[in-house]
């Protein structure tokens, strides 16, 4: 089973460690049970049981430092993280973003050439410790050049860190907060770590209305030594981003747990409930409802898992993740969303019920596509792959399955950030050419018009500094690579062939929507208007298929799972 189901975890571990940190999050949160859980989030109550829980079973020492550091079964295996990511959101948001913002934390840590901090922060998580991310900022976001926290020179040595920093997890309580600045009377970027619990170290307030701590912080005059300096200068810039490579892949996760939860409990609402004389899964337009979300669910999840293989696989000569990346967090986050209102549709008013997990799932759900600039902030990047995807692909490695149990040690060395432009992708063609589903037809020919609108009316320059035009070209190319993705873990994962042709007749219409929305930019020119209206194309319906994709796998999930009470 795809599908997360905490009841019947019995997935393949590569080591007993892995199994253990998974089995021991699920036997936490299952017995602390629903109720509980729905209380502390209506109460904005510190999740303190769950640290402290989290604490004696080591849960994040394990799976937060590197080989090397800690005791000998921890690592950073970014596909167990992936398994530990999607567990804690599964339960609530807030779990997960504790852990998450503790990942950020650790990244220029980890990073750095500082291995008295590497050794403390070691020490620090084997006691229990979480992390924090100091980097944006209230005037700037996370505008990273426009930082005004400053480490001051000091005349006998060394300096003081003069500043505040905004939207920062885990700023009331972290061992260690990893904070990006500039060294006063320079250009040099810089990240050193701080104490929150140091004396001149304010922590102001939590800035949202939220169970989690999302702290403004101040520091004032806080000694700095070379001992607490990570990196400097070009470093410490590519510090920062890397982090966010390494770090905002985990919204991608979030987004596939809280989704999960909120589906099953869903469909047990629904399939036990009767309306009209019937049961209300009977209803043509509720199974389409629950297909589609379904559908967008499993593909989640697969374009998740064959993004982190990537990840996992990735090197200097290898740099496709880069891309693949931002699409799990742009593109699986939004995809979340789309799942949350194809459920909501179904249960209506009962989704705002104080005790379902579903009212929280509707709340969180839509954080996620926003902890990380934006779409747009995304979509701007991804785009910067796409002649090369499209026109330049050449030979690469195939990269399998990577759920082996190994220490992920080049997300630690990713070098400069930059050449994006640069990085070369196989074809993608090729993966798309090895399936012969009715609507993975329809799909290709669809992004063969794409492909040709592309060579025939690419966007001229004012179209190239058109956010509002490049979002919509963005999103078509977007789901061309999410198509290959899924496909190359179909295969991997050995999906139903009905699944496919499911997931892809979904595909389709969003294609459409898509090309519909850039035909009616202002900016599009009539050649480009011409093609859109070329991609506008209804799936291929088959009748049997969709019967069989209903009950062979979205009914089967109305009793499937419930959390304890």
């Amino acid at each position: 089973m795809i599908l997360l189901d905490p009841k019947n975890h019995n997935r393949p571990y590569p080591d007993d460690r892995s199994r253990e940190v998974m089995l021991k999050a699920i036997e936490f949160f299952e017995g602390k049970g629903k109720a509980a859980l729905k209380r502390d989030d209506r109460e904005q109550v510190w999740y303190g049981d769950f640290l402290e829980f989290a604490r004696k079973e080591k849960l994040f020492a394990t799976t937060l430092t590197p080989a090397g550091y800690g005791a000998p079964d921890s690592r950073w295996d970014t596909w167990r993280n992936c398994e530990f990511a999607e567990i804690l959101a599964f339960y609530g948001l807030a779990y997960w973003y504790t852990w998450q913002v503790s990942v950020l934390g650790l990244g220029p840590i980890w990073m750095s050439e500082n291995e008295e901090v590497k050794a403390r922060a070691a020490r620090l998580l084997e006691q229990g410790g979480i992390f924090a991310f100091g980097l944006s900022e209230r005037a700037h976001g996370a505008d990273v050049y426009s930082t005004d926290m400053e480490l001051i020179p000091q005349p006998e040595g060394g300096f003081v860190a003069r500043g505040e920093k905004y939207y920062i997890g885990n700023g009331n309580k972290a061992a260690l907060v990893s904070t990006f600045g500039k060294i006063k009377g320079t250009d040099d970027y810089v990240f050193f770590v701080v104490d929150s619990q140091n004396e001149h170290y304010e922590c102001k307030r939590n800035v949202v209305n939220s169970q989690s701590y999302v702290s403004n912080f101040a520091l004032h005059d806080y000694p700095i030594s070379e001992a607490d300096i990570l990196s400097r200068g070009r470093e410490a810039w590519n510090s920062a981003l890397n982090t966010v490579n390494v770090g905002k892949f985990n919204l991608g996760w979030a987004s596939i747990g809280i989704s999960t939860h909120a589906l099953y409990e869903a469909v047990h609402h629904a399939a036990n409930r009767r309306l009209y004389g019937q049961n209300v899964t009977d209803f043509p337009h509720v199974k389409q409802l629950f297909s589609d979300a379904y559908a967008r669910l499993v593909a989640m999840k697969l374009v998740a898992l064959r993004a982190a293989d990537y990840m996992r696989s990735a090197s200097a000569t290898d740099r496709r993740y880069l891309l693949y990346n931002p699409v799990v967090k742009m593109k699986v986050t939004t995809q979340g969303e789309d799942v949350i209102n194809h459920l909501w549709d179904v249960i209506a008013a009962k989704g705002f019920e104080r005790d379902m997990y579903f009212e929280m799932a509707a709340r969180d759900i839509r954080a996620l596509p926003k902890l990380e600039g934006t779409v747009h902030v995304n979509i701007a990047l991804i785009v910067k792959f796409m002649p090369n995807y499209f026109f330049n692909p050449e030979d690469q490695p195939e990269i399998v399955r990577r759920d082996d149990p190994a220490d992920d040690t080049f997300l630690f060395h990713q070098g400069a950030a930059r050449g994006l432009g640069d990085i070369r992708f196989h074809d993608y063609e090729t993966t798309y050419a090895g399936f012969s589903q009715p609507n993975v037809e329809v799909f290709r020919g669809q992004v063969a018009v794409f492909k040709k609108m592309l060579e025939a009316a690419p966007p001229g320059e004012g179209q190239a500094n058109d956010v509002d035009f490049l979002l919509a070209v963005g999103e078509l190319f977007t789901l061309v690579v999410y198509g290959q993705l899924l496909l190359e873990n179909a295969r991997i994962y050995d999906l139903a062939e009905d699944l496919i042709d499911q997931i892809f007749d979904v595909f389709v219409r969003d294609f459409s929507h898509y090309a519909l929305q850039l035909h009616g930019k202002a900016s599009s020119t009539d050649i480009q208007m011409e093609h859109c209206l070329q991609m506008i194309a209804k799936p291929i319906g088959d009748a049997d298929r969709y019967t069989r994709v209903w009950q062979d796998h979205v009914l089967p999930l109305r009793d499937a799972y419930s959390m304890n009470p």
